[in-house]
């Protein structure tokens, strides 16, 4: 492979810029797909994935799913890594599995769907900029377990606005919530995000899957603190986008947008 071909395909720089996306989000379904690198029609992102997994730059996977049976899914191959000098990031599975039940692809998809919401599928509110996405593969303060889904940084022309990711499928139980909420706090308090990032504050976006599980989150982080976390679900960011008032703290019931509009 040299230059910009790969077995006959003339490779495009959006087809790069997927690929390099694909170093974060790990493993995307066709719409995501459609969504990071500004595809026109479910036709030609059908076909430019099918040369691209033809091609050996991503590999192609099966999920079941409960309304279609399956959907074709998609990670980084070590080729296309190499391409584009990025970390192979994702599915270590076999090529062209039929995944079932397969948490980490199910997560990954739903922790996937928030950052194309944020960043490629809704409106910003004016003024604002989305200014960084930041993935993790380790734990963010040494000795801590606490790895979180995502993080990004929201700029206006007066403030910024830090968040951490944490999306919730109803599978970790209250203790493991309790451990991450008290390792959150410990980590806002002790001054050692400040000196990595230089923001002196940050918020833990929860998106989970009902409004009955929200409310057990909220309550269980109340129980800690009234501070850092943020909650809303899946349904609501997927109607309504993350940026609209769909986010209740732990200790208050009203609705808040993510950002208030800034004009320039």
């Amino acid at each position: 492979m040299t230059g910009n071909r790969s077995k006959g395909m003339v490779l495009q720089e959006r087809d790069r810029h997927l690929l390099r996306e694909l170093a974060s989000l790990r493993v995307i379904d066709r719409d995501q797909a459609k969504a990071v690198a500004g595809f026109g029609s479910d036709s030609r992102v059908n076909r430019r994935l099918r040369s691209l997994a033809d091609a050996g730059l991503i590999t192609r996977f099966f999920l079941g799913t409960r309304i279609s049976g399956q959907k074709a899914i998609y990670s980084l191959s070590k080729k296309g890594a190499l391409l584009v000098g990025v970390p192979r990031r994702g599915l270590q599975r076999r090529k062209e599995e039929a995944l079932i039940a397969d948490f980490f692809a199910e997560h990954q998809l739903a922790v996937n769907d928030i950052y194309c919401d944020l960043k490629c599928r809704r409106a910003l509110p004016q003024g604002v900029i989305f200014e960084q996405w930041k993935v993790f593969d380790h734990p963010i303060t040494n000795g801590s377990r606490l790895i979180p889904d995502g993080y990004f940084v929201l700029c206006t022309a007066s403030r910024s606005v830090a968040a951490f990711v944490e999306v919730d499928l109803g599978h970790e139980r209250r203790g493991v919530w309790q451990d991450k909420i008290r390792r959150y706090s410990e980590f806002a308090t002790s001054g050692e995000y400040t000196r990595r990032s230089g923001h002196q504050h940050f918020r833990v976006l929860v998106v989970t899957t009902t409004d009955r599980r929200a409310e057990s989150l909220r309550t269980t982080a109340a129980s800690t603190t009234s501070k850092l976390f943020w909650f809303a679900t899946l349904p609501a960011v997927r109607a309504k986008g993350p940026y609209a008032a769909i986010w209740q703290r732990s200790t208050s019931n009203e609705l808040e947008p993510l950002i208030e509009e800034s004009l320039p």
